[in-house]
């Protein structure tokens, strides 16, 4: 790797020495080789003016679906996509086909950081093939090297599993991770129930759906102990509970995708199936208590909940086509979006500090003499995501062939860097 300066970029990082100040960064051999006001000889000078250099960014929730679903996104595709979008490590769900959920799903995941800037850590599955019916060996895959516990875009439903699960990740301080959803409530549910989803005639998917299984889960939570993280939350009654329980002294955290205050329901007027998302984009009231959810530190994490779809699964009736959006990309862009209400410093936290944390994995420092694990982060510079652009193998998002502002444009991780062409 040669010599690279970034110049008079802004270091977001807490816990380093240059937090909140503008330095040029020298990066030689995978490694912070010097940082301050000089400028030392480099094979390439970034002009990083105005943007942001934060420890590499972290995503705790995304989808590759590699193996058994290849066609949509494969683990290359898929890298490829994390690093463009500006991440360093990404954390899989277990819905693949085999799920993961032996040590062999684990090894194979984990087999494919040698030479990635993007690392991946898999999530296990908390039920055999995510049913919610029968417990996997969760002491077997930790030690094989899954970061934490989930059935995925399915949520543990069965209310002993969840209890055991609690019980037994207390073992070795495991997390377990649930998408709060009543599959029930939400049955033929396409949208947010309310008045957009009954003007247009379409089934809603009641908040109350959501929020009773929050409510549920505090309460075993209270009862079992252990660590219990809420991924996807999406209403105002969910972060009014979550930080309840937070004062209560419950180990608790929570999530929400980058791009759900990006909308509201308003915005499915059109029947574009891109914006077909579980949890369903909401009201702006629920908007602006997740913004004040992360306003507040209610909210310890935004993650991209990439889920890719092909036009199979999306060029089809909207109550017929399945959920997801792909979101690595642009999770730059919603991060600019939502600096207008929240302060930039909170925001990078939720993306490269706080995940980890959560994980149990170290955090890497804007230090001399430490690896380079960055993420340079313009927010103000204007691209389109296209054919062109994308790097994921499927194209479904609300975002496509539109100008959007706030690009990662360089990454560093494992000795090996991504330069933006466009710097």
């Amino acid at each position: 790797m040669k010599k690279i300066l970034l110049k008079s970029t802004k270091v977001i990082d807490e816990p380093s020495p240059h937090h909140n100040k503008t330095v040029n960064v020298l990066i030689d051999k995978g490694n912070i080789a010097k940082i301050g006001k000089e400028t030392p000889n480099a094979d390439k000078v970034i002009d990083a003016k105005g943007m942001i250099l934060s420890p590499g960014w972290f995503d705790m929730r995304a989808s590759f679906g590699d193996p058994g679903y290849e066609h949509k996104e494969d683990i290359i595709s898929g890298l490829e996509t994390a690093t463009a979008g500006g991440f360093t490590g990404v954390a899989l769900l277990p819905n693949n086909k085999p799920v993961t959920q032996t040590k062999n799903e684990v090894s194979y995941l984990k087999s494919r950081n040698a030479g990635s800037i993007t690392e991946i850590f898999p999530i296990g599955a908390v039920s055999i093939d995510a049913k919610g019916e029968e417990l996997t060996e969760m002491i077997d895959l930790h030690h094989a090297g899954a970061v934490a516990f989930s059935d995925g875009i399915q949520p543990i439903w069965h209310t002993d599993i969840l209890l055991k699960s609690l019980q037994y990740l207390q073992k070795f301080n495991g997390l377990l991770i649930n998408l709060p959803e009543d599959t029930r409530l939400n049955l033929f549910g396409t949208m947010n129930e309310g008045v957009n989803s009954t003007m247009l005639g379409m089934k809603g998917m009641p908040k109350l759906s959501e929020e009773l299984i929050v409510q549920r889960d505090l309460e075993l939570l209270q009862y079992a102990g252990g660590r219990l993280h809420f991924t996807n939350i999406s209403s105002e009654r969910s972060v009014a509970m979550i930080k309840a329980a937070k004062k209560r002294g419950l180990e608790v955290s929570c999530d929400i995708a980058a791009f759900q205050t990006a909308f509201d329901d308003s915005a499915l007027s059109g029947f574009d199936t891109n914006f077909k998302v579980n949890p369903p984009f909401r009201e702006k009231k629920d908007n602006k208590a997740l913004i004040k959810g992360l306003q507040e530190g209610t909210i310890d994490v935004i993650v991209s909940s990439h889920i890719p779809q092909d036009e199979e699964s999306k060029k089809l009736e909207f109550d017929l086509a399945d959920f997801g959006i792909i979101s690595l990309q642009t999770m730059a862009h919603n991060l600019a979006m939502l600096s207008t209400s929240v302060d930039m410093e909170l925001l990078i936290k939720a993306v490269s500090h706080n995940p980890r944390k959560l994980l149990h994995l170290p955090v890497p420092a804007i230090k001399e003499g430490e690896h380079a694990n960055l993420t340079l982060f313009d927010p103000t510079r204007e691209w389109v995501l296209d054919s062109k652009s994308n790097k994921s193998r499927s194209k479904n998002s609300p975002f496509w062939n539109k100008t959007i502002k706030g690009k990662a444009v360089a990454v560093f991780n494992q000795g090996k860097q991504y330069i933006d062409d466009t710097i």
